[in-house]
């Protein structure tokens, strides 16, 4: 069992930057690849960013691409999102997934554990 808990979304003006992270509980977590969703009010969850086990590789969604990164220091079990030029559309409860096998890493489905999630709000 892995349980993921996220922290520092917030309250930020448009075209600011904000860091979120993702804290998890496993002796094994340097063998999970490592995804962040979002979910705006009304709308389905989407990929937003993902990491494989070992950090070498990194996939983003085409609206973040640029603006968003994903990194992870397995010595402290914890995924982060740098996301910078921040804008109202990014406004959503930000999540953290967590899978053994990095494939179809875009899936919701795919992953197996999720954190409760960090609502992050862009003002205009």
């Amino acid at each position: 069992q892995v349980q993921l808990a996220e922290s520092g979304g917030g309250l930020v003006q448009a075209g600011g930057s904000l860091r979120v992270s993702c804290a998890a509980s496993t002796r094994t977590y340097s063998r999970y690849a490592m995804g962040w969703f979002r979910q705006a009010p009304g709308k389905e969850r989407e990929f937003v960013a993902a990491i494989s086990s070992s950090g070498a590789s990194t996939n983003y969604a085409d609206s973040v691409k640029g603006r968003f990164t994903i990194s992870r220091d397995n010595a402290k079990n914890t995924v982060y999102l740098q996301m910078n030029s921040l804008k109202p559309e990014d406004t959503a409860v930000y999540y953290c997934a967590a899978e053994l096998v990095y494939t179809d890493y875009r899936l919701p489905r795919t992953y197996d554990y999720w954190g409760q999630g960090t609502q992050v709000t862009v003002s205009s």
